[in-house]
């Protein structure tokens, strides 16, 4: 029916028109000030695009299991992000949660599919997708402090709308939307709605009200849910390097945020 990137274009469009028509119900405020402004277009980069481009285009090349696993490692990548960003101590449980998070992604990375679905190229796009929407975690937390959670995700999206058209183009022009069927019109709308709408304001909402870390260890659930629902419908594998790799970044979350 259409490409990943005319997905994206269409999940940060529509998302925008969403969130611009809840404003415009809410009463709130509607500019920003200046010297803010290159903090939410950053925001929008790491959040938006590089974030939503790498994972759907990842998301093409391997596995919805791999993919959700690989997920797990942002709230460890935040807390080291936190390390660097606010000059929090390296203690050695950090370190030692550090090294099972990277353990772990290396397993699942280089363990062979056998369903052939997933691939090297496919798994480090994910994980650089990681890496950016952790980078988003800690970098919108300021914004969180000064505007409302539907402020910030409407210029971020904003932001991230224009950044995104000149790469999603293409795709969203050749669609093919006289053949498409009930139900990729149902999934695509649950993409926008479910994936992006809801996910984006209480994610935004959250990061307000408990922080980044709090609301990035949320993403632990995803791959419950991910592996039942890709077993059920997308007959994909659950192996057991998948297990261990799992355990290992679940292990390398848990030690990392421990405190003393």
């Amino acid at each position: 029916m259409i490409g990943p990137y005319g997905v994206n274009l269409l999940r940060v469009g529509i998302t925008l028109v969403l969130f611009w028509m809840l404003w415009a119900f809410s009463k709130q405020e509607a500019g920003i000030d200046k010297k803010d402004i290159p903090r939410f277009a950053a925001c929008a980069l790491t959040g938006v695009v590089i974030n939503q481009m790498l994972f759907i285009k990842g998301l093409t090349l391997t596995s919805t299991i791999h993919a959700a696993l690989l997920m797990l490692t942002t709230p460890l990548l935040i807390s080291v992000l936190a390390l660097w960003w606010l000059r929090e101590k390296f203690t050695g449980l950090k370190l030692a949660g550090l090294l099972l998070g990277i353990g772990g992604a290396l397993l699942l990375i280089l363990s062979r599919d056998a369903s052939g679905i997933a691939s090297i190229k496919g798994d480090l796009l994910i994980l650089i997708n990681a890496i950016s929407y952790a980078i988003y975690f800690i970098i919108v937390k300021p914004l969180t402090g000064r505007y409302s959670p539907l402020h910030v995700i409407r210029w971020v999206f904003t932001f991230g709308f224009v950044m995104i058209v000149p790469f999603s183009w293409h795709d969203a022009s050749q669609a093919a939307w006289q053949s498409a069927t009930l139900s990729q019109w149902a999934a695509l709308a649950s993409v926008v709605i479910c994936g992006t709408f809801l996910t984006y304001s209480f994610n935004s909402y959250s990061l307000k009200h408990l922080g980044a870390a709090i609301t990035g260890s949320y993403i632990y659930t995803q791959p419950i849910f991910a592996a039942i629902i890709a077993a059920l419908f997308l007959q994909e594998d659950f192996s057991w390097e998948k297990m261990l790799a799992g355990a290992l970044i679940f292990g390398g979350v848990y030690v990392g945020s421990r405190s003393r």
